[in-house]
């Protein structure tokens, strides 16, 4: 299988988490799990002064732009290229061009692989984020995504919470 790499789409202003649904709905229906990994909006946290009170408030680091993590083939192109909102890819001509890691890290994605000492059906902590300090067991793990899905009591019921490797640890 070939590598996946990071692009850049560019999108009508505005309709950035629009485009991410409808790709994240195309890759579902299309079954593309395995090509096109992950669709990002990247945020950036922002302090406003309104009526002179301080306000933390997200917004777009990138205002008409996705972050796609995908491995380039006709089929994810035309998939993406074809999403309603997307006007195309970032690079010369039709030939999107991926994010090379300098360019990645001020945006906080770490494309190195964490190995990990736990398996599906282990207790697991969480030592970071914000469910620190939270026990559960591990449900499933995405190896592509670097995530493992545990399972945390919330109000007294089991939920699945999705955490990256790095942030938990066996027990």
């Amino acid at each position: 299988m070939a590598e996946a790499n990071w692009y850049v789409v560019h999108t009508y202003s505005g309709y950035e988490n629009k485009v991410k649904a409808n790709i994240e709905k195309t890759i579902e229906n299309r079954h593309l799990e395995e090509e096109i990994l992950e669709v990002r909006v990247p945020m950036q946290e922002v302090v406003e002064m309104k009526n002179g009170a301080r306000k933390n408030v997200q917004k777009k680091m990138f205002p008409g732009y996705v972050l796609i993590n995908m491995v380039m083939n006709d089929d994810t192109w035309y998939v993406v290229r074809n999403t309603r909102g997307v006007t195309g890819f970032v690079g010369p001509g039709s030939k999107p061009v991926p994010l090379t890691e300098a360019e990645m890290k001020p945006l906080g994605i770490k494309t190195e692989n964490v190995s990990v000492d736990f398996a599906e059906g282990d207790s697991v902590a969480v030592v970071a984020g914000v469910w620190k300090d939270t026990v559960g067991v591990v449900q499933r793990m995405d190896y592509n995504k670097q995530t493992a899905t545990i399972n945390v009591e919330l109000f007294g019921r089991e939920t699945p919470v999705e955490i990256g490797f790095a942030e938990v640890r066996r027990m």
